[in-house]
């Protein structure tokens, strides 16, 4: 069970951080706003555990990023708004962390650094030298990298997110999303994503797609 305590104090520290010398309210409001929209009920994957899991891989990444509190901030705002039968869910998350973070007293700059990430995530295709990007990738992706029980609840959640998806349709389009994950060069950016998690992640992969193709 996700400690809704704990996640509003790493949000409240993590903004406080963002905002460096500038004033503003108080942060904890803005975290239950975020929590209600992590728990609503049309999620099954990305949920408040999602939630927490990123934000913990992003600590174990903070090291490699240059501004790792505006990326914990990034992973609140990534699935903020999230609808399995759309396609702007990350616009529009993105489009919220520059309405929200404003208001509630980051400075201009960080807060388009915060919407950039989000948008990143998208392709989850960090240019050369985007630490930030990287850490934040990395992070989201690196469910892909756990152990065997673990991946499968994984697709599991996704499959009940598009419940509403035929079968046949579901398994075509996730055994392309497979194919195009594997085609990669590289699924991980940073050091410890490609030394740690990539073979892992790899084998997750091509289980679930031998399990829906074979």
């Amino acid at each position: 069970m996700t400690d809704a305590s704990t996640l509003r104090a790493r949000w409240r520290d993590a903004l406080v951080a963002a905002r460096g010398s500038a004033l503003g309210p108080d942060p904890l409001p803005y975290a239950d706003n975020l929590l209600e929209r992590w728990a609503e009920p049309q999620r099954r994957y990305h949920t408040t555990a999602h939630l927490t899991q990123v934000l913990d891989h992003v600590d174990v990444l903070a090291g490699r990023a240059a501004d790792p509190d505006l990326v914990r901030l990034a992973v609140w705002f990534h699935d903020a708004v999230y609808r399995p039968d759309r396609s702007e869910n990350e616009e529009r998350s993105a489009a919220l962390a520059e309405r929200a973070l404003p208001e509630a007293g980051v400075p201009d700059a960080a807060t388009a650094e915060v919407a950039r990430l989000v948008r990143l995530t998208v392709g989850h295709d960090p240019a050369a030298g985007d630490t930030n990007g990287e850490v934040l990738c990395d992070a989201d992706l690196a469910i892909l990298a756990s152990a065997p029980k673990e991946y499968a609840a994984y697709a599991a959640q996704v499959r009940e997110e598009y419940g509403f998806v035929p079968d046949d349709a579901f398994r075509a389009g996730r055994a392309d999303v497979l194919r195009q994950l594997l085609g990669l060069p590289r699924l991980f950016r940073t050091p410890h994503g490609a030394e740690v998690w990539e073979p892992r992640a790899r084998q997750n992969l091509t289980t679930e797609l031998e399990l829906l193709t074979g």
